[in-house]
């Protein structure tokens, strides 16, 4: 059994990408990130955004550029879409329970 702060991490991870699913152009910064997570009830701190996303991006499912340094942009890769969807399996990532 996972502890706490892992479960936490991987049901975070799933979350970012969910949301850069839905979002225009699959793209979002971590301020919006952060927020969206929040309003779906996965309460997180902008440090613990930037962290999750760092691993996803070191894991092939979002690229990431720092336009400035107190501002991170990510965008979902395909691999990070079919995650999100439930199509594709990512170790670290929770697995998406069935719509409908």
């Amino acid at each position: 059994m996972m502890a706490y702060p892992e479960h936490f991490a991987a049901h975070l991870r799933l979350t970012i990408l969910r949301v850069l699913a839905e979002a225009p152009a699959y793209k979002a910064n971590d301020s919006l990130l952060t927020s969206a997570c929040d309003h779906v009830g996965v309460p997180a701190t902008r440090d613990q955004v930037r962290t999750q996303l760092a691993w996803l991006e070191e894991n092939g499912l979002v690229r990431l550029e720092k336009p400035m340094a107190s501002l991170t942009i990510a965008t979902a890769t395909e691999r990070g879409l079919d995650v999100a969807a439930g199509r594709a399996n990512a170790p670290g990532v929770q697995r998406p329970s069935p719509r409908g």
